[in-house]
């Protein structure tokens, strides 16, 4: 017998949910998420209100079930500043991600960041949960999402570690999956994944689907479906806005609306791990915005003023000429190297970009 609370609405709400998601969709995966009940991994979550302060929205009620059951990623956790450092993804990106996984029976599958345990129980109601290891920087979410899991019937290996490490315990792994934002592949994952092995994880504001080709080498691409994460999390760093404000200003060409849209992909990209703010008029309109990165450079817009040891509105100008129509998303490819990994525009003499190099 189910042990979590299933009254007939919640269990009619979750068989139309799975199958508006399985709409011209193919394989197995929609009845997983027929089975896998969305509301024990999601017992509370938040909604911001008109006040910008955070609501929080429990079984019992107005709208929770509906919520829950619906194509829309929740915010489950916030931090004692008010700010968001955990979410239930958006059900028809995590379908989309799991189908690019490709898994088929008998696959070890590792994921790096447990969340709130819900795609960990996709994964175990699909392959066994013998075949899935889960890690989360967080105790209080891995325990969360373990007495979660052990509810709705599934008991995978999960625990509490830095997820870019991996776990090596269990390698090799055939499939890797991340559910948080990152700047590059870790190069402990590549390390700990089995001959072939298929991965996809968030690449800035995109995600991109690779497979293995040998020790240290993967080639991939990024899929056509927009994403934002969570980041994989490491200290915060403040912007310091004030640090502009005796420098040199200049105009640009550029407007804020490009940062904010038609940019924002290949921005995340050339700039991993940047952050953006924004200044609206009376009427709500953006009128600048200011983009900092953790090396403490600046960069603020109105007037340009920039500071630090990137220049990051140059760095703007710049993709602005190299994009001047529309963006297919799924014209990045990524290609790893033991020493490098670099996203390449189109060609492959294209535009190009390496990330960030990781160590371990």
């Amino acid at each position: 017998m189910n042990s979590w609370p299933d009254t007939g609405t919640s269990a009619a709400l979750r068989h139309k949910y799975a199958t508006d998601l399985a709409l011209d969709r193919d394989g197995r995966w929609p009845q997983a998420f027929a089975d896998v009940p969305r509301h024990v991994f999601v017992p509370r979550f938040y909604t911001q209100g008109t006040d910008a302060a955070w609501h929080p929205v429990s079984w019992g009620d107005a709208g929770y079930l509906e919520a829950v059951y619906a194509d829309a990623a929740l915010t489950t956790q916030l931090d004692e500043h008010g700010f968001p450092t955990s979410s239930s993804s958006q059900p028809s990106l995590m379908l989309t991600m799991l189908q690019a996984l490709d898994v088929h029976d008998g696959n070890r599958v590792f994921e790096l960041g447990t969340g709130t345990g819900y795609n960990t129980a996709l994964l175990s109601h699909r392959l066994g949960e013998k075949r899935v290891t889960s890690v989360d920087v967080d105790p209080g979410l891995v325990a969360a999402a373990l007495g979660r899991l052990k509810q709705a019937g599934h008991s995978p290996t999960l625990a509490a570690s830095d997820g870019a490490l991996g776990y090596p315990r269990r390698a090799p792994y055939d499939r890797i999956i991340a559910t948080v934002g990152l700047h590059a592949i870790p190069p402990a994952l590549l390390e700990q994944a089995a001959d072939g092995a298929v991965i996809v994880a968030p690449l800035g504001y995109g995600i991109v689907r690779a497979q293995v080709t040998g020790p240290g080498h993967a080639t991939g691409r990024c899929l056509p479906t927009p994403a934002h994460f969570m980041a994989l999390r490491s200290p915060a760093t403040p912007p310091d806005l004030d640090a502009v404000r005796n420098e040199e200003p200049r105009t640009t060409s550029v407007a804020p609306h490009d940062v904010l849209g038609r940019l924002t992909f290949p921005l995340s990209l050339a700039l991993p791990g940047y952050t953006s703010c924004t200044w609206k008029d009376d009427q709500g309109q953006v009128t600048a915005v200011g983009l900092w990165s953790a090396d403490g450079s600046v960069a603020t817009t109105g007037t340009v003023r920039q500071s630090g040891p990137v220049r990051l509105w140059d760095r703007v100008e710049e993709l602005a000429k190299t994009f001047t129509g529309d963006i297919a998303r799924d014209g990045f490819a990524l290609t790893i190297t033991p020493t490098r990994q670099t996203v390449t525009y189109l060609e492959p003499d294209g535009p190009s970009w390496h990330l960030p190099t990781l160590s371990h």
